[in-house]
This record gives structure tokens, sequence and C-alpha cells, in this order.
């Protein structure tokens, strides 16, 4: 299965399953990432992080059987892999400043941009129904992002974690549509191992300094378990969930799931006892629930 086109209702509804356990998985990264920064440098973290990652889905891979061809071409590996890399660097960057559901807001722009990359690289048409529900849920995420204040709007005032963090996310909006265009067959397992350990390697490289400079047995226990967190279960599980969906949905599809990620956040910040956010927040994050459920409509 090479794109979304091919896929029948019943792999489409898979589809949409994994992209919802995705939603939900993402978004403690955000909780987790923005109690873990202050301890930990972004870089350093983020390689560590990416090599844990690629080891445990080699274990899989290699259980599944790996073999020479299916690694053909790794320069595909190579261009994934930069751009997940720049996504999570500036995603535990930007939360050094960022509160995370202001961040997770940032986060919901990328249906927006990706159904626009989808054109670019897969001739992924989106009609005009696609279109507005893009466009509330912008609108939506404006909303989250500037706290609902239409003066810091008008004057842009937007913070620097959400500036960092908004490049990150268009580096996410190009991987969505370039996985089902790079992929050559390869199984969703195999090609996330692939794209993984190309970035663990561009990671350690430019940030070895920083690896080196780490007192890691210092380090206080929420940054290894935001590690393990994030390394087994937001970068390899995720990653192959995405790529999974990506194979089987259209990307703005794929991408609309992110609608939901606030929302995630929210419920995850009142489980731990900080109660719900100002009221003209959650008008925001409505609007993006309600692009969410356009988008799905068929």
């Amino acid at each position: 299965m090479r794109a979304a086109a091919a896929a029948g209702p019943r792999e489409e509804a898979r589809g949409h399953l994994a992209m919802l356990l995705f939603s939900g998985l993402v978004a403690g990264s955000f909780i987790l990432g923005a109690l873990a920064m202050p301890y930990v440098d972004a870089g350093a973290f983020t390689a560590l992080r990416f090599v844990v990652a690629a080891a445990a889905l080699g274990v899989l891979a290699a259980m599944s059987g790996l073999n020479r061809a299916q690694f053909r071409a790794p320069w595909r590996y190579l261009l994934l892999g930069g751009i997940f890399t720049i996504y999570f660097v500036t995603m535990f960057e930007g939360l050094r400043t960022a509160a995370p559901v202001s961040q997770s807001a940032v986060f919901t722009l990328v249906p927006l941009m990706s159904a626009g990359f989808g054109w670019l690289i897969m001739r992924q048409v989106t009609t005009r129904r696609m279109a507005l529900a893009l466009a509330v849920g912008a609108a939506g995420a404006v909303w989250v992002i500037f706290q609902g204040d239409l003066g810091a709007l008008a004057r842009f005032e937007l913070g620097r974690g959400e500036r960092i963090y908004f490049f990150g996310c268009l580096a996410h909006a190009i991987y969505a549509p370039l996985v089902p265009r790079l992929n050559r067959g390869e199984a969703p397992l195999v090609f996330t191992f692939g794209t993984l350990s190309a970035g663990a390697v561009l990671l350690c490289a430019w940030f070895w300094p920083q690896i080196r400079a780490t007192d890691w047995l210092a380090l206080p226990g929420i940054v290894w378990f935001t590690l393990v967190y994030t390394a087994i279960v937001a970068s390899a599980i995720t990653g192959v969930l995405l790529q999974f969906a990506s194979l089987r949905l259209k990307s703005a599809k794929v991408m609309a799931y992110t609608y939901l990620v606030p929302s995630w956040v929210i419920l995850y910040e009142v489980a731990l006892g900080r109660g719900l956010p100002p009221a003209i927040i959650l008008g925001g994050v409505a609007l993006t629930i309600i692009a969410l459920l356009v988008l799905l409509k068929d």
C-alpha cells in the first residue's frame, strides 16, 4: 500500500484509530516535557531520546526480519530523520518558556500547513469544506495561543517558546506527506526504525558538545521518566502510528487529529490537579474540536 488513495474502508478505519491513539500519546509529551526541560539541554535530551527509541525499534524490526533491500536509498531516512529531529528539538526548547496548553495549540496549526504540503508533494486536493475546517481549526489555535486577547493578536505578541515551536510544526507538516512519497513498500516498523536511526546519528553529531557537558547521573527522576516516555511512547510508537496512518489517509485527515491534542493536555492537567484554563481559552479549544469533526466527515 503506497498511498491513502489505495486504502479501503477497513484500512481507513484503522488509520483513524491509530491517529486517535497518536493524539493522546503526543499530548503527554507536552506535560512531561514542561516538567523536565528546566534540568537538561533540549538538544542533548532529544539526541539520547532518539538513540533509545531507535534501539527499541531496532530490536522489534530485527525480530520481524530485516534485509538490505529495506534500506536502499538511505538518503530517504536521512531526510525524514532530519525533519523529525527539527520538530522534537524545537518542541522541548519551546517548552522552556511556553505553557503546555499554549504550545499544544501551536501544534494544531499543522493540519493547515500539512494540507498545503500534501498538495505540493502528493497532489492531494483539499475540498472547500476541508479548507473551511482547517481555517476554523487555525482560528481556534490562534485563539488559544493569544489567550483570546485581540490586542495581543493585533500586535502579534507571540511568546519565544511558541515562535521556536512553530518552525518545528512546519517541519512536522512536511513530514506527513513525505512518508507515502518516499516509502517504497517498507513496513511502518522498518521505515520508522530507519528514520529514527538516521535522526539519532544527526542529533549526536550536531549536539555532541551538549551531550558531553551534561551530567546525566545527576539529573532528577522526572528527566529519566520523560526520556523513557518520549523515546518509547512519543517517538517510537507514535512514529509507527503516524506512518501507518499516512499510508491509509490523506495528509489533511492524518494531521486533523492534532486538533485533539489541546483537549488531551487540558484533561491531563486537570488530572494533575491544576484545574481548567480560563473559559476564554476553552472557546478556542472548542473550535479545534469542531474543525476535527468537519475534517473527518466524508
